[in-house]
């Protein structure tokens, strides 16, 4: 059962491989949603200062049932957070927003804030608020510290000036999208890919190629996509407010051929519709 398999982190922290991502969650329906997801089996859950639902995340994860070290709770930093005292006081935001006494994981949420994405040299703001997080992991409030959205350069400037290396990085990663050079990069400097948006933002779902392998394979799309990000090596956080599509998110218990994972690998999908707003999804 995809529920009981984990990866193992650098600084040897446990993982659940398969995720649920709460983009576009809002807050009043997260609680719901995270109980919801812990309840079917999910022990891994991602959210973000950005989504304005850390509130509601931490409410579902508190009044799951669950005891909280089963399950793996991970946020990031505000993407125009360059600052260590800034950074510092929005890792203590975060742990009281969401009620918890400490947080699996925290990732800088991009290299540049979003106004300026893929723009201006952050090196150094970004320096200052990984500083944030070493200080933050070293104390206990995190038990990993990673990125999301880091190119190679980005990675290796805090690998050669922090004093942490990043346990991960969290990208965009689905069928017809897969940086394959930036997750080799991060394999060998032993930084986990978790994978968002694995069924590319819902437009892979009109991707007649992976429909038809999905056929093949007697699964639907989201599952055949969800897979292909755990075949990767990534964590598949896939987002859905949706009992029914949870359970289904998780029935991945399947193997896709080699061959079927070269023609996934070198799909490409460049138009995101209305989502292309979204830096992440603009192409660039």
């Amino acid at each position: 059962m995809i529920f009981n398999e984990t990866y193992t982190l650098a600084n040897d922290v446990q993982i659940p491989k398969l995720g649920l991502g709460t983009w576009f969650i809002d807050d009043d329906k997260a609680a719901h949603a995270v109980r919801s997801a812990i309840d079917i089996g999910y022990r891994n859950i991602d959210t973000a200062e950005a989504y304005g639902n850390e509130r509601g995340v931490g409410e579902g994860v508190r009044t799951s049932g669950v005891a909280r070290g089963d399950l793996f709770v991970s946020t990031k930093l505000a993407a125009e957070i360059k600052d260590h005292a800034e950074a510092a006081a929005a890792i203590d935001e975060s742990l009281r927003t969401m009620g918890l006494d400490y947080i699996d994981l925290m990732l800088i949420h991009s290299p540049q804030p979003w106004a300026d994405w893929r723009g201006g040299d952050y090196a150094e703001g970004n320096l200052e608020a990984w500083r944030a997080l070493e200080e933050a992991y070293r104390a206990g409030k995190l038990r990993a510290i990673g990125v999301s959205n880091f190119q190679a350069s980005d990675l290796d400037n805090i690998l050669a000036k922090g004093t942490i290396a990043p346990h991960v990085n969290q990208i965009l990663v689905h069928a017809g999208n897969t940086p394959v050079d930036l997750i080799d990069y991060c394999e060998q400097k032993n930084i986990l890919v978790e994978a968002y948006s694995p069924i590319g933002h819902g437009e892979v779902l009109k991707n007649d190629e992976v429909a038809a392998i999905a056929q093949r394979y007697e699964v639907s799309v989201p599952q055949l996509c969800i897979r292909y990000t755990l075949q990767l090596g990534a964590v598949s956080l896939p987002k859905t407010a949706n009992p029914e599509h949870m359970r289904s998110n998780a029935q991945v218990d399947f193997t896709i051929s080699d061959e079927d994972m070269a023609t996934l690998r070198t799909m490409r999908i460049e138009d995101y519709g209305d989502a292309a707003a979204f830096p992440v999804f603009s192409g660039m």
